[in-house]
Parts: C-alpha cells; structure tokens; sequence
C-alpha cells in the first residue's frame, strides 16, 4: 500500500501521523520524507524506517521509487506540496501511484482553511473521493468535534472530495515531542514490562532517578495514546477489501 500524508498547512501533525499512526500499522512500510530542508541529509533518524529522503521538484525519482516499493507512507512537507501537486499534474495520471492521500487538520482557522485548499487541489487533479482521507488531530478533550471542524465538514458536505469519519482523531499528547526524532515504536514503549517504582527507589544516583521517572512517564503516556492511535487507524478504512465507511445518524457519522 502506497500512502501520502500531504496538507498545504504545517504544523498540522503529517509526520506524527506518518510515523506513529501510519508506519506501526503497517508491517514492513518504509516512510519518506519530502522536505526542501533535509535536502542532502543521509541520517536515518528513524531507525532504519526512513531511508530515502528527496525534494519535491525530484518528482521523477519519487515515481520511480514507488514503483520499485511495496509498501511506503509519503510524508510530504508543506513547503514541498504545491510544487508537487505541480509535478503531479505534469505528469499525467501519477496520482494513481498512491493508493490514499491523508490530509490531518487541526482546530485552529487557518489550518481548516489550508485543508480546504488542499482537498480541492486534489480534486482537480483528479483524486476520486474515495482515495482521500482525513484525520481530525490536535482534539480537546471533551471538545464537540463537529463544531471545532464545521468550516471543513461544511466543505465536504457540499463538495463530496473526500471520505471523512469523525472517528479519525487524535488528541494533543506530549508523548510525540518526548520521542520526536527517535525510532521508539509507541506499542513498545507502553509495552515496557519494567517495573520503575522499585527500579528507582533501589537507585542512589539522583540524574539516574531523574531519567528513570522521565522513562515511566513516557510509558505512562504511550500507554493511553496507544488505544486512540488504534481507533484512528481502524476508522480510515485503509483495507481496499472493506467497504468505505458510510452515512450515519450518530455524533460520530461519516460524511462522504
């Protein structure tokens, strides 16, 4: 499966979704990085996951690396994606290279604005709906889903470009700075069997304490965002074999 995570907005999650939600989920996918900024760079900081890191204009490269690769998550930098989406129309019928398109969103009005943006531009192109989907992240706690997103749910409603299930969300979680730019796999780190308590209070070293309490609290974290992620991933209906979700009466609805 051939995936990319593209949003005209930064700062709207696309790498967390790439590496936490996507890659986990998905044995054997190899995640790519298109940013102008990391032009050059032959660090793996993904433990192996990430391995083959292009700009935008390199379009060429990017469809004949996807030919090549079974399974790959797209992360597409919002500086790349205009002059990709450029490419993309160059070179006719390229989009059908990835099975989805995953745009996230985020509450603040600018961030809407841009997913507006982006899912028309996918549209044009020629993106059928049923290849593009969302993720509400960045989600309060307690906050009412569909009027935080009324001004994208609005769009899609009238213009029926992708397939939105409001149960595609995340919530703010601290854990993703904690592990931003290491290869942790968060189902591991909630998986952690030691026991820190005693390990602490065995300690005498007081920096050791230190970073074995900041270890806890990091599992302590992974282990409630897990189940969230899992959720997540359940409701975009990736499996091509599944029916896409449909209409429902419920708060938690898809609209298509």
């Amino acid at each position: 499966m051939k995936i990319a995570v593209i949003s005209f907005s930064g700062n709207v999650g696309k790498t967390t979704i790439a590496r936490h939600l996507l890659a986990p989920r998905m044995p054997g996918v190899r995640v790519v990085s298109i940013e102008s900024i990391n032009a050059g760079q032959d660090k793996d900081p993904d433990g192996g996951r990430e391995n083959h890191i292009i700009r935008g204009r390199q379009f060429a490269e990017l469809q004949e690396y996807l030919q090549v690769v079974d399974d790959v998550v797209v992360d597409i930098g919002a500086s790349n994606v205009e002059e990709l989406l450029a490419l993309m129309r160059r070179y006719r019928g390229s989009h059908e290279d990835f099975d989805f398109f995953i745009i996230p969103t985020v509450p603040a009005g600018k961030q809407q604005q841009d997913t507006i943006a982006t899912l028309a531009e996918l549209s044009r192109i020629g993106i059928p709906a049923d290849k593009v989907r969302m993720v509400f992240n960045m989600v309060e706690d307690g906050s009412d889903i569909e009027r935080v997103f009324d001004p994208v749910l609005a769009f899609v409603k009238v213009a029926p470009v992708a397939r939105v299930s409001l149960d595609c969300r995340l919530g703010t979680n601290e854990i993703y700075g904690r592990v931003n730019g290491a290869s942790a796999d968060l189902s591991v780190l909630a998986a952690d069997p030691l026991d820190y308590k005693a390990i602490i209070a065995a300690a005498t070293d007081s920096s050791e304490r230190l970073a074995l309490a900041q270890r806890l609290a990091t599992r302590r974290l992974a282990s409630g965002v897990v189940p969230e992620l899992d959720a997540c991933f359940a409701a975009l209906h990736l499996n091509t074999g599944a029916p896409a979700p449909k209409a429902k009466p419920a708060r938690a609805r898809s609209l298509s």
